[in-house]
């Protein structure tokens, strides 16, 4: 079963991967990188390594997600000025 569970992540964090190299929308490829980085957690606590799953939750989907996300934001809005 837990081989099955593993294999299915890996094949939605291939898929996340595509999609957001693919996607047209940059706002929409940053939240499919978000999505990958949570997939990556799930992995990593699917291999018993907590600390680096947390680590990845925090950094990896939470704060870089965010970093992308204001700077598309504030690339907008000059975008807009101009």
């Amino acid at each position: 079963m837990i081989g099955l569970l593993i294999t299915g992540t890996f094949l939605l964090l291939i898929v996340l991967a595509y999609v957001t190299v693919a996607t047209p929308y940059l706002a929409s490829s940053v939240v499919y990188f978000m999505a990958f980085g949570l997939g990556s957690t799930v992995l990593y606590f699917l291999f018993s390594a907590p600390d680096v799953a947390l680590t990845e939750a925090v950094i990896g989907a939470g704060v870089s997600g965010v970093v992308f996300l204001v700077a598309l934001l504030q690339t907008q809005t000059r975008e807009d000025d101009a």
